[in-house]
């Protein structure tokens, strides 16, 4: 299916969380060796700027998406959709959605006028071309569901794993935030009880309860969430036993996230974005999964990152056995 080099590629991929962006760079690893010469276009919400940035290897440009009828990640912007439609025709030798099942993202890359699409399509529902789509599958790896695309469609993978590169400046940001150049690799670990939708956020106190663990484990916790989790950190704050935890919250860009959990001993988060980070920087983790799948959304390595319920002891069961484990620091 390879057999013509597409030189102008579109992928769409317009969702919101970091953790689906980051899910997708196996997929997009394999079509770049694939495709080394041809420019590849992120379709995407205007958070994903950052996104591409950091991947330059991966992706030429971003295309900011202005919405479509049925689909809920961005406001329909007509004047602009059509605009964009417009202008679409004719300039991708393919349109790759990466977006979802299909039911509607199918019908808007069949309207870029590419003279290839591909993707996945829900069994029973419209397949655009059947040589190029292949059935969605609930409960199969994020990662690996759109890495098999890319495999089906002529590029073999590059490897499973996620990534996102650390710069020298991320590291000094970090190294620059109050207090934060006392952590040095290993002495510390990440609590971040935050998680974009609140079915998923686990009680202040039961992260307060793994993070004296912790503590009392010789490690300092700092606590790490976005401006809007403030509350939430400080609850989890209070509710400690033991003293010294180091609050960042709000304080930590992409980049300088990256970078301190590059460095730490292990990361206690909900299931968020957060938690692809870390398998991102090969940073032990105990996800806690409340209202999603774990088969689709944990980490698939399954004995570095340890996908739990929610269970309390479990979660310290989990997190005294990860502290056994040899450390392997990417900072």
């Amino acid at each position: 299916m390879a057999e013509h080099p597409a030189k102008r590629v579109l992928i769409f991929r317009a969702l919101p969380g970091l953790g689906d962006l980051l899910c997708a760079v196996p997929a997009l690893r394999a079509l770049r060796a694939g495709l080394p010469e041809a420019e590849l276009t992120l379709l995407g919400l205007p958070q994903a700027a950052g996104f591409a940035q950091r991947f330059p290897e991966l992706i030429d440009r971003l295309e900011v998406f202005p919405g479509f009828p049925g689909l809920p990640e961005q406001p329909v912007r007509n004047r602009e959709l059509l605009a964009f439609l417009s202008g679409a025709q004719g300039k991708y030798e393919l349109a790759l959605q990466l977006h979802g099942s299909g039911p509607v993202s199918n019908a808007l890359v069949a309207l870029l006028g590419a003279r290839q699409t591909a993707g996945r399509f829900l069994p029973g529902q419209w397949c655009p071309d059947p040589a190029r789509f292949l059935p969605y599958q609930e409960g199969e790896p994020e990662p690996l569901v759109w890495l098999r695309l890319v495999e089906f469609l002529g590029y073999p993978s590059q490897g499973t794993a996620l990534a996102f590169p650390i710069h020298e400046e991320d590291r000094a940001a970090l190294r620059a935030l109050p207090d934060a150049h006392a952590l040095t690799p290993g002495s510390y670990a990440v609590v971040h009880p935050g998680a974009s939708r609140p079915e998923r956020r686990w009680p202040p106190r039961h992260f307060a309860q793994v993070a004296d663990r912790l503590a009392e484990r010789g490690l300092r916790v700092v606590l790490t969430g976005t401006p809007g989790e403030a509350e939430l950190t400080r609850a989890v704050r209070e509710a400690l036993a033991l003293p010294g935890a180091l609050d960042l919250t709000g304080q930590t860009d992409l980049g300088t996230l990256a970078a301190l959990l590059a460095g730490a001993r292990v990361l206690v988060s909900g299931d968020t974005g957060v938690s692809h980070l870390a398998a991102a920087t090969r940073t032990p983790s105990v996800v806690l999964f409340l209202a999603s799948d774990p088969a689709r959304w944990a980490p698939l390595d399954r004995e570095r990152h340890r996908a739990v319920r929610g269970d309390l002891g479990r979660v310290l069961t989990e997190v005294d056995d990860l502290l056994q484990q040899e450390p392997d620091y990417a900072f």
